[in-house]
C-alpha cells in the first residue's frame, strides 16, 4: 500500500448530509471493529474509486493524523451512475492484513491456473478442428452452412395463376 486515504471525521448524518458530501466529491463511510465504537468519516470519492479499482484486500486511512489499516467490508454502488454511495470499513491488524493478502494471492493464482487450463483446452480443440478441416473429415455439426446454395432452406415460391 503506497498511499493512505485521507479521512475526515463527520458529525452530520442522514440523507441530506450524505447528498451534500457526494455533491462535494466525497463518499460517506463508517469504520468499525475490534470493540471500538463506529467512527463516521468522509473519503475523497475519486481517490477511493481509484484505490478500489485494484484488487485490494486492505488499505490505509489517515484519520486525525493517525494511520489505520482497514479492509472494505461492504460497498454500496449506485446502479445507474456506478458511483460509490457508501463504504463500510473494518479495522484489521497487521496479521489479519497479511492473511487477507495471502488468501487473495492464492485465489488469484487458482483463477490464473483455471484460465490457463481453459486456454489450453480451447487451443487443442481449435487445432483438432483445423486438422479435421484440412483432411476433409469435418464433423456434420461443425460444417459451416454456405449461404444461398442449398435450395431446401429457401422458402417455396407460390406461383401466381
Amino acid at each position: 500500500m503506497s498511499d493512505a486515504l485521507v479521512a475526515e471525521a463527520r458529525s452530520d448524518f442522514g440523507k441530506g448530509a450524505a447528498r451534500r458530501l457526494r455533491r462535494d466529491g466525497k463518499v460517506p463511510a463508517v469504520v468499525y471493529g475490534h470493540g471500538i465504537t463506529p467512527i463516521h468519516i468522509a473519503l475523497d470519492a475519486h481517490t477511493l474509486r481509484l484505490t478500489l479499482r485494484k484488487k485490494v484486500t486492505s488499505l490505509e486511512i489517515v484519520l486525525n493524523g493517525k494511520t489505520e489499516t482497514v479492509a472494505p467490508r461492504d460497498l454500496q454502488i449506485d446502479p445507474v451512475t456506478r458511483g460509490i454511495e457508501h463504504v463500510d470499513l473494518v479495522y484489521v491488524t497487521a496479521a489479519e492484513a497479511a492473511s487477507l493478502a495471502r488468501e487473495a494471492a492464492e485465489a488469484h493464482a487458482r483463477q490464473e491456473e483455471a484460465s490457463a487450463a481453459a486456454i489450453a483446452h480451447a487451443e487443442s480443440k481449435a487445432a483438432a478442428r483445423a486438422e479435421a478441416d484440412a483432411s476433409g473429415d469435418a464433423p456434420a455439426g461443425d460444417a459451416p452452412a454456405s449461404a444461398g446454395t442449398d435450395s431446401s432452406d429457401a422458402p417455396a415460391e407460390e406461383s401466381a395463376e
